[in-house]
């Protein structure tokens, strides 16, 4: 397949457009961020990166911290006009009929609109060029409660998350997979989803094989160093924070 070189350009797709609360009080305000993502999963960390020249930027320096907050396709109309307008003039809770809400663990309000939200602390701040990056702790995570199944566990298909690509919003497709979906045991498929050289026979003989050199309590251990601590090595923090405890305030 023939390529075409571009232009060196920040083109990653698809992001997230969230909304992004600033300041306390009368002050709060909303602004629209592209450029965020996780960091690390221990300790939790994220980052948001803003152009010195906003208005969110004197608030974030001055304040310390800041809420993320995904956003669904039946606000992109409002998360357009957070990132247009400016907060110094106008008051974009009303202007976006958003509700503010008391985070649990810091000053700067939750919008009640979104689905989830993510309470963070500035740690440290890094000139990038065009953007200064504000890199933070995680301190708590709340979530409309549509958002959990019947086990508690986060449903980002049951919301309409909006995405958003070189200057337009998408609504997010069908879900075609899961964490670890690709290492399922299935020996007679490849990553790429065509039959492996080996046949299936062959295959079931081998597992019969290695089944008879060993023992039940040696299988099992296996099957914990193989499937569980990767399983738990790997499993993003966010699966589990609703149910976590946030940190008390100093």
């Amino acid at each position: 397949m023939a390529r075409k070189h571009l232009k060196a350009g920040a083109l990653t797709a698809p992001l997230p457009p969230v909304l992004v609360t600033v300041g306390e009080g009368e002050r709060a305000n909303i602004i629209t961020i592209g450029w965020t993502g996780i960091l690390s999963t221990i300790p939790p960390r994220t980052y948001i990166s803003v152009r010195p020249e906003r208005h969110s930027h004197g608030l974030l320096l001055e304040h310390g911290e800041f809420v993320i907050h995904l956003t669904t396709t039946d606000m992109a109309r409002q998360v357009d006009y957070c990132g247009i307008y400016t907060g110094a003039k106008v008051d974009k809770f009303s202007a976006c009929g958003f509700t503010r809400t008391e985070s649990k663990e810091v000053g700067v309000p939750t919008i009640a609109e979104c689905p989830l939200a993510l309470e963070c602390r500035v740690a440290e701040v890094i000139s990038m060029g065009t953007h200064d990056v504000f890199v933070a702790d995680i301190l708590s995570v709340s979530c409309d409660e549509r958002m959990l199944d019947s086990e508690g566990r986060l449903r980002y298909d049951s919301v309409g998350l909006l995405a958003y690509a070189h200057g337009e919003y998408f609504a997010l497709g069908e879900r075609v997979g899961k964490f670890g979906f690709s290492t399922d045991k299935k020996r007679s498929a490849t990553p790429s989803g065509k039959r492996s050289a080996q046949s299936g026979s062959a295959n079931k003989a081998q597992d019969k094989k290695r089944k008879s050199k060993s023992s039940p309590a040696t299988d099992k251990g296996r099957a914990g160093e193989d499937t569980g601590g990767r399983e738990r090595a790997h499993r993003p923090f966010y699966l589990d924070a609703p149910r976590g405890k946030g940190r008390k305030k100093k």
